[in-house]
């Protein structure tokens, strides 16, 4: 059975897969609000490709 991929204690509930209760599953959302978890890529303050154009 998958443990919780945020506390890794308890088997994982149906009704929140892949975590094991309502909190572990906002925790996590709380984490892609703040930025704790990032996609790679070019950097956000850089120059545009349409600055480059014109």
């Amino acid at each position: 059975m998958a443990t919780c991929p945020i506390c890794r204690r308890a088997p994982a509930d149906a009704k929140y897969k892949p975590f094991c209760s309502k909190r572990c599953a906002d925790v996590d959302l709380q984490r892609w609000f703040t930025g704790s978890y990032a996609i790679p890529g070019p950097p956000a303050d850089g120059p545009s490709r349409d600055d480059d154009e014109g």
